[in-house]
């Protein structure tokens, strides 16, 4: 069911006034029956994946709040009569036997994704090897990906962490469970909540608030926007420079650069602000997942602001467990006594911080060109990290230059130019004709199709341009006003006719200029294949 469908306005109208009419205490009962029924239009089968997450994650994380609990007692039962080693050796054997059903839930969930996920892929591979040595061809099954798995799988493995570190204690109801894994908004897209933050509000009793509502309404507005406005009106030029990698060379291929991440910010965010829209309606608050990335320096910050929940789950789930982890701690060890501390903690960094850009780039798909993404995203954070003395020095050597607007705009330009051209390999699928593409830039020189009308052969109009345009144009403005603080709250405080007429307004403009019609099927949103 899209968020840009017909049935699924119609189910939120429907969910939205029931909500609001059934005893308060019902409330998150109807939201795990809504996000069943949400989700059973992605198929039955699909539901069993999510049934399997949920029941698992549920009882993994029970017997390990049921392991602490007994400690608790335990400890509290024999305090002032053992020991210290025996009170750390009684920690230990209940800590191991947590590990152990920490463990189950992880490789249970983890191994269903593997498997449905990247088994053609890892066979895919093995047959091109065979190919070489003139063996046989083994079949691929072709599983059916489920909706948004990975996305709940990461935010269910979040949470059993989470009890496993003891952070908050486990939740006992399946029930409950089952609707943070499954709350319908955020299943096919995410942001990848944690539970301590989304459960609070999930679970509480609401009473109906008007201006609550019409901000949520107001977020689903500017959302549908982006989305069917921009990014499906654009979307179609993406389609047509990539679908042909040899015919469009050259400046062709920066036009795809920019338009793609353009088109992808448009349509994630899109997304996004119907996920926290639809929420807010229902008195839930989910976390924000961007902060203005394109106006990043540096591709560090920009990774702090784009897509924050998926960043900050490998870097807490990740990267730091990785980085303390008894291997890697021997290894600086034997580094520092061969090559000195500086080599040690750089080996250290180099491999972590490769490790979590690999996983990142495999989460985001099974194929090549999102591994070879994600390590160049790394080798490039590396780089920067190397260089961080030289620009350094180069600032205290000019330091009045770092305060002007035009080198402040260059750092955000340079950022753009160069996470775009990284993510274009999501454009092509194919490394090397993704490389031959980008180099084309260099080699063939054709300026002309910025004015001699190529550029309207390309699956949109001179009408399409001009109305994507100006919506790229309004997010902009909408971003630079909101860089001390979010529009809508300074839209707040301005008279309630004026708000509404502006979002009349908004919503006039998805009607006319929204990319639909007769026989026209809404793109779905880019981030749920993964």
């Amino acid at each position: 069911m899209s968020f840009t469908s017909g049935i699924f306005l119609l189910f939120f109208a429907v969910l939205l006034v029931v909500y609001y009419l059934i005893p308060r205490r019902h409330q998150w009962k109807l939201l795990l029956l809504a996000s069943y029924l949400f989700y059973a239009f992605a198929g039955w089968s699909a539901v069993c994946y999510l049934l399997a997450t949920t029941v698992t994650t549920w009882l993994s994380a029970r017997q390990i709040g049921k392991h602490y609990g007994v400690q608790a007692q335990w400890l509290a039962e024999h305090k002032g009569t053992s020991t210290r080693e025996e009170r750390k050796a009684y920690k230990a054997g209940i800590k191991s036997r947590a590990r152990r059903w920490m463990l189950f839930g992880i490789l249970f969930n983890f191994g269903m994704l593997a498997v449905v996920k990247y088994t053609d892929f890892v066979l895919g591979n093995v047959n091109g090897l065979l190919a070489l040595f003139g063996g046989g061809q083994v079949p691929l099954p072709h599983f059916l990906l489920p909706m948004g798995i990975s996305f709940y799988i990461f935010q269910s493995m979040g949470y059993l962490l989470d009890v496993y570190r003891a952070k908050y204690p486990a939740e006992p109801g399946l029930g409950r469970t089952a609707l943070f894994v499954s709350f319908f908004p955020q299943l096919i897209q995410g942001p990848i909540s944690r539970f301590d933050d989304l459960a609070p509000t999930l679970f509480a009793e609401h009473r109906w608030d008007g201006a609550a509502v019409g901000l949520g309404l107001q977020r689903m507005l500017w959302g549908y926007f982006k989305k069917m406005v921009v990014a499906d009106r654009l979307m179609a030029v993406v389609n047509t420079l990539s679908g042909s990698p040899e015919e469009y060379q050259g400046l062709y291929v920066l036009v795809l650069m920019v338009v793609y991440a353009v088109t992808l910010y448009a349509d994630f965010t899109g997304g996004i602000d119907i996920t926290i829209g639809v929420a807010q309606t229902l008195g839930v608050e989910v976390t924000e997942n961007f902060q203005r990335p394109f106006f990043s320096k540096n591709t560090a910050e920009y990774w702090r602001r784009w897509h924050i929940t998926m960043g900050s789950w490998f870097r807490d789930y990740i990267f730091y467990p990785a980085s303390v982890s008894k291997p890697m701690m021997r290894l600086t060890q034997w580094c520092r006594g061969k090559f000195g501390m500086g080599a040690a903690k750089r080996v250290s960094a180099y491999l972590v911080t490769m490790l979590t850009w690999f996983v990142t780039g495999i989460w985001h798909g099974a194929s090549w060109n999102f591994i070879v993404w994600g390590l160049l995203n790394g080798v490039i954070i590396l780089v920067s990290q190397e260089l961080t003395p030289l620009y350094q020095r180069f600032h205290a050597r000019f330091p009045r230059l770092g305060a002007t607007f035009g080198y402040r705009l260059f750092q955000v330009g340079r950022t753009f130019l160069l996470m775009s051209a990284v993510r274009v390999l999501d454009c092509y699928r194919d490394v090397p004709v993704t490389f031959r593409a980008v180099g084309s830039i260099f080699t063939e020189f054709n300026p002309a199709i910025l004015w001699d009308g190529s550029l309207l052969t390309l699956g949109a109009s001179g009408a399409d341009w001009v109305v994507a345009g100006c919506g790229v144009v309004l997010m902009l403005c909408v971003s630079l006003l909101s860089r001390r603080e979010p529009l809508r709250a300074r839209l707040a405080l301005r008279p309630l006719a004026l708000r509404w007429t502006l979002f009349g307004l908004l919503f006039l403009a998805i009607v006319v200029f929204g990319a639909y019609g007769v026989g026209y099927d809404a793109n779905q949103f880019i981030y749920n294949q993964f």
